[in-house]
């Protein structure tokens, strides 16, 4: 009996042993490695979401790359994405819960300069870092900001320089009515001044305006050489059509804030004589743009054009990535400071953060819209320029004392 109670207790010992074996070879088993989660925050519905859900799409592009790749330091990257629903308001509660909540490395995020604007004080409250990417009316520098798009000296003044040489000296001005289209308007103003030119006419309707035609009827009766165009979002579609119904197919229109996303949206609506000005184009004939061309119409299907705030959402991303892996971490100071020693080929060509101002070195091109929903290169400045935030013809002080001025304007 005693023998039998030996066996009976050697039997229960070896299965506990077993069951801890068990356990223990299934705690050594490597857990997978938590992920690097980064806030996207644009607009996937409202007036602007034609604009910015493509900057979605190539976020993920470029995170899909990357991890790929093998990820961030043996780690993952997460998007955690969030609907600003086309409102400043709601993209900066967003951000806040990202930052707070979601604890997040970086915020990739906006298209209007209104909200920037909004997000900018709480990316500098946490000390955190938001890559911005598109291009703007400048009056700004944050040491929480990396600004992926085009400065003034990278678009608005160069555009409006080639306008007047081969356009025409006289202009009219249409856009939305919030900070970005005020101040650029403002710096074509003074541009046109000094050039000689005449502005006939400065026009503002709301984001989300589908009604021109008092617009339609003034540019009929004043017949301008050229419209500047900074409306944004979809309210372009109704001005485009607009102009079409009226018989303005072939007024000369330079748009600030039209890309080849606007363009397929409404392939019925073509303009003859449609310009555009940024740094990249579709149409760059380059290797590196051909391999994200195609990674990109292969992963989002082949009816889907890039353009510049794609391509520049697409570049913050991999800027990111390799002052993450510069300093070995995520950790959001140690990667905005090593942010500004970064430089990277990208589709549109070679790229460097710029350090005094956190905007990119970046190269102009202007380009005519053809019939296929793309733009034909017929400028192209070949070399990068340097950002200038602040046009030098007037001191800082003076930019932000007017730029406060028109940021309080309705």
């Amino acid at each position: 009996m005693a023998m039998q109670n030996e066996h009976k207790i050697s039997r229960r010992y070896l299965m506990f042993g077993f069951w801890l074996l068990a356990a223990g070879l299934i705690s050594c088993q490597p857990a997978q490695p938590p992920s690097i989660r980064i806030g996207v925050i644009h607009s996937l519905t409202g007036n602007m979401a034609i604009s910015e859900t493509p900057l979605v799409d190539a976020v993920r592009l470029a995170v899909e790359e990357i991890n790929a790749a093998g990820g961030l330091l043996g780690r993952p990257v997460e998007m955690v994405v969030a609907d600003s629903r086309s409102s400043p308001e709601i993209a900066a509660e967003e951000a806040e819960r990202l930052i707070q909540e979601q604890h997040v490395s970086a915020l990739f995020a906006c298209w209007t300069s209104a909200c920037r604007i909004a997000l900018k004080p709480v990316v500098e409250k946490h000390r955190h870092l938001l890559f911005y990417p598109v291009q703007y009316e400048g009056l700004e520098e944050s040491t929480n900001i990396i600004y992926t798009g085009s400065a003034p000296n990278q678009q608005i003044v160069p555009g409006i320089y080639w306008a007047l040489q081969h356009l025409g000296k006289r202009l009219y001005l249409i856009g939305s009515d919030y900070v970005f289209p005020r101040v650029a308007n403002l710096i074509i103003t003074d541009l046109a001044k000094a050039s000689g030119a005449e502005i006939l006419a400065e026009r503002y309707q709301p984001l989300g305006n589908t009604d021109f035609s008092q617009e339609i009827q003034e540019i009929q009766r004043l017949r301008p050489d050229v419209v500047i165009n900074t409306v944004n979002g979809d309210s372009n579609l109704h001005l485009f059509s607009a102009m079409r119904d009226a018989g303005l197919s072939d007024q000369a229109i330079v748009s600030f804030s039209v890309a080849e996303g606007e363009l397929n949206a409404q392939p019925e609506v073509h303009l003859n004589a449609h310009y555009a000005v940024w740094s990249y184009f579709q149409s760059v004939d380059s290797d590196s743009n051909r391999r994200f061309v195609q990674a990109y119409q292969q992963r989002y299907g082949s009816d889907r054009p890039t353009s510049d705030p794609v391509e520049a959402a697409y570049t913050g991303v991999k800027l990111w990535a390799q002052a993450v892996k510069e300093v070995g971490c995520d950790d959001v100071e140690q990667v905005n400071f090593a942010i500004v020693r970064q430089s990277i080929e990208a589709p549109s060509g070679i790229l460097a953060v710029d350090p005094g101002t956190r905007h990119l070195w970046k190269n102009v091109k202007i380009g005519k819209a053809n019939a296929h929903g793309n733009f034909d290169i017929i400028y192209d400045s070949k070399n990068a320029l340097r950002p200038v935030p602040y046009p030098l013809y007037r001191s800082r002080r003076e930019w932000r004392e007017l730029a406060k001025q028109l940021r309080k304007s309705p």
